[in-house]
């Protein structure tokens, strides 16, 4: 199966999990799971497989070792 790794929502991108789930149940499972974390996540049915597509916004970026000059 050709899968696409990106997928485009207006300005969003989302990124594949890469994962194939067999049932819509299991797809959704997961996509609870990443929701719960903050995910926003899009999900598709591609050849009797559900794909989930996800992504979140950065909120804070932490920076290691001194300041750049």
């Amino acid at each position: 199966m050709d899968v696409e790794n990106i997928q485009y929502e207006g300005n969003s991108k989302f990124i594949w999990d890469g994962e194939f789930y067999d049932s819509h149940k299991d797809a959704d499972d997961k996509k609870i799971e990443y929701e719960g974390n903050e995910f926003e996540v899009r999900m598709f049915e591609q050849e009797g497989k559900h794909l989930l597509y996800t992504r979140r916004e950065v909120k804070e970026i932490i920076l290691d070792g001194s300041t750049p000059v």
